[in-house]
């Protein structure tokens, strides 16, 4: 006789456990301790066996019907329903494993080593806010292309449609990981080519002509503020590296401060291309960092700061030039672009110019050509020195 749902509401357990039989295999199994548990009698390949589906009544009767039809129809299509079940456990036990969060994880361990300090803690941050926070508790494999979608919207809506993109390509590299460790089938983002907004067209960062530099190195000569700050803008200006790597300097990296041919030696750890840098210090470079010296020489960067990396923050230096009145026609890094501008109308060797600006190509010459190129970069920014200090200065031919 079938099981009624109010007949099991009174079952009582007994001296020894028994079975109560709803049909078709399925029946309860109330144990001499109290627990009433369901189970399925079937037959598989010849063999006897039991399927466990759950305890009463946290499993209702009409559940356990259900279960055993399901049971069923594995056995119609000639699947054990226990090694069914196994299945699933280990699939659900893959998953939650296999979060989205632990492949991020992987990948940026996996890819960190190659990446300077500052763009990795860059990436981190955004890894961490733009896909972790949605994404990282769900299974790799369960992520769809329309949540990630919904993820890059948000970003856009912030207004940050170039990071949208950048989001998306770091997303994908992170399910293109999964797919290749057999943890993920596929990527989603891959068919979400073309739904993104277009870049806003590119803003370019304020650079002074040439014409206007001695002015605002007067201006700078008067600015009133901190002098550690005047003395980083002076060394941007001389050597032409980012201020990324002038703010974290050391002082270990310099060489020859007082002697014929000093040296700056940026390791490849600091350098966005990952490649050392070796740059060449003009006397007008020399002279900064030697004043420099007198204010940070005990401590271990240039540029020294009470805060909490232990240098002077990201915006430090183009908040001075909007002090000096500068502002929305200068920044820090619009130096590079005025250097680059003046030294090739001056006809300046191209190489040496990019390699100054560490703007290598990977080729042959721009990896082994850095030492050799030495002699007419250290000529080329002494030549730069004078002309941004307004001296009068006359372009000698260079070799090619």
């Amino acid at each position: 006789m079938a099981l009624t749902d109010s007949k099991l509401r009174y079952i009582k357990p007994q001296s020894e456990d028994f079975k109560l039989a709803d049909g078709g295999g399925l029946h309860l199994l109330v144990k001499k301790t109290g627990g009433r548990l369901w189970r399925l009698s079937y037959r598989f390949n010849g063999k006897q066996k039991t399927l466990a589906l759950g305890a009463y009544p946290a499993v209702s009767l009409l559940d356990a019907r259900r279960a055993r039809d399901l049971a069923k129809g594995q056995l119609a299509k000639e699947l054990d329903p226990s090694e069914e079940k196994k299945a699933r456990k280990r699939e659900r036990s893959t998953s939650a494993s296999n979060t989205f969060e632990v492949l991020a994880n992987e990948w940026f361990d996996l890819k960190k080593a190659r990446w300077a300090s500052s763009y990795s803690s860059r990436l981190r941050s955004r890894l961490d806010g733009d896909l972790i926070a949605p994404f990282g508790n769900r299974p790799i494999r369960d992520i769809q292309p329309l949540e990630v979608l919904n993820a890059l919207r948000a970003i856009e809506k912030r207004g940050a449609i170039e990071m949208a993109k950048r989001i998306k390509q770091m997303a994908s590299a992170i399910f293109c990981y999964a797919v290749a460790t057999e943890r993920c089938a596929s990527d989603p983002t891959a068919s979400l080519k073309g739904v993104l907004k277009p870049p806003n067209p590119p803003k370019h960062r304020s650079a002074l002509s040439a014409a206007e530099l001695p002015e605002f190195m007067r201006a700078l000569e008067r600015y009133d503020g901190d002098d550690i700050t005047k003395l980083a803008l002076k060394l941007v200006i001389y050597t032409l590296v980012r201020t990324t790597e002038i703010r974290f300097g050391q002082w270990q990296e310099f060489e020859n401060l007082e002697g014929r041919e000093p040296l700056w030696r940026i390791p490849k750890e600091r350098m966005k291309m990952r490649r050392p840098h070796l740059v060449p210090l003009s006397p007008q470079a020399v002279e900064v960092l030697l004043e420099l010296r007198k204010l940070t020489g005990k401590g271990q960067y240039i540029v020294s700061a009470p805060t909490k990396t232990g240098v002077i923050s990201e915006n430090t230096m183009l908040y001075a030039i909007y002090r000096m009145g500068y502002h929305s026609r200068a920044t820090a890094h619009g130096f590079r672009t005025t250097a680059s501008t003046v030294l090739n109308e001056h006809q300046f060797n191209r190489d040496w110019i990019e390699m100054q600006l560490a703007h290598f190509d990977g080729s042959i010459r721009g990896i082994y050509n850095a030492a050799e190129w030495l002699p007419g970069r250290r000529d080329m920014m002494r030549w730069w020195g004078d002309f941004v200090n307004g001296a009068p200065v006359k372009q000698k031919k260079r070799a090619a």
